[in-house]
């Protein structure tokens, strides 16, 4: 339960990385959410059509959407706060009217089967140490190559035994997981889905010119028009990726709900932004990693599944994601001021 609920909640957050990278951010995401899962739950259950087909449009419509969003942003001035807090009111009332404020179920016929096997399948005990081998290697193909291509442009690398060190503990802290999931019915495929969204997230960040695009845009922006940077079509690319997340998140979100309801999403967009901060993530841009925003993804998902099973009342709740929220803030205000 914990590991699914974690895959969700750090899937959105490591979407709201990306804009929050070039200092912006998006607080429609969790109605976003709930729309894009009840399209895609609307389509294969009321009119029959395949879940791929489905999902598919569903994803497709989130990257338009989310692409007009961010040209809206960049081309008309318009702070991100506003136009993405008219995307939260917006997106929600639409949500309401695609399922009739009713409830879609997704765990019925066997149009459901594909869709619900985003939360319900598990990795056999053989696949989740092949799926270890296969992202050991690539950590250690990535951290191989990034250190020749330092040594290459004349930067300093870390010693090797400090690398050695933490490409170790990494991979152990991999295995434990491996052992304790296939312990109970092995690893979920969304958590599958999850590695998959942190591994194109963390290559897009720090291997490609997009992503030191992102990070010189919220360092200073001025300086990065001076520079060449394609100011308005990066930040456009960041929202465009974010909306396939939010996509890939709203299918997790439903599938896992067992059913569209109106509350799918509600409150996300916090959540995913407390975990970016609670990661070191800045709300002011050019600062932020994939690592930090899984941990801060886990702090979330502890605190939220552990008042659920403490039976903790839902004011309460409301008041402690509040207040993490605000603590997450003020950290990051106190880090920038040294």
């Amino acid at each position: 339960m914990l590991s699914i609920e974690l895959a969700v909640t750090a899937t959105l957050a490591l979407g709201m990385l990306l804009v929050l990278l070039p200092g912006m951010i998006d607080l429609s995401v969790g109605s976003g959410v709930g729309l894009i899962g009840g399209i895609a739950s609307v389509l294969v259950f009321e009119h029959q059509i395949p879940a791929p087909l489905a999902m598919g449009v569903g994803f497709t419509f989130a990257i338009v959407v989310w692409s007009l969003m961010g040209k809206l942003i960049v081309r008309q001035r318009i702070p991100a706060f506003i136009i993405t807090l008219g995307g939260l009111l917006v997106f929600k009332g639409a949500f309401w009217l695609v399922i009739h404020n009713s409830t879609i179920p997704v765990s019925e016929g066997n149009a459901a089967n594909l869709y619900a096997l985003l939360t319900t399948y598990y990795l056999p005990a053989w696949g989740g140490y092949l799926l270890l081998v296969v992202i050991g290697a690539l950590f250690v193909l990535a951290q191989v190559r990034a250190r020749r291509q330092r040594r290459e442009h004349g930067f300093a690398v870390e010693e090797f035994e400090v690398g050695f060190l933490k490409a170790f503990v990494g991979l152990q802290g991999l295995l434990l997981f491996a052992i304790v999931m296939n312990g109970f019915r092995g690893i979920p495929l969304s958590v599958v889905i999850l590695g998959v969204v942190a591994l194109l997230v963390y290559v897009v960040t720090q291997h490609t010119p997009f992503g030191r695009y992102l990070y010189a845009i919220g360092d200073n922006e001025e300086a990065a028009a001076l520079s060449g940077i394609p100011i308005q079509k990066v930040v456009i690319g960041a929202y465009a990726l974010l909306g396939g997340i939010v996509a890939l998140t709203g299918f997790m979100q439903t599938a896992y709900a067992g059913a569209s309801t109106t509350t799918v999403g509600d409150l996300m967009e916090l959540d995913a932004i407390a975990a970016c901060v609670i990661g070191g993530t800045s709300l002011k841009g050019g600062r932020g990693t994939v690592m930090g925003v899984l941990f801060g993804a886990l702090i979330m998902t502890s605190l939220l599944n552990g008042m659920t099973l403490l039976a903790v009342a839902p004011e309460m709740k409301y008041m402690a994601r509040g207040l993490v929220l605000i603590f997450a803030v003020w950290m990051d205000v106190a880090v920038a001021k040294k």
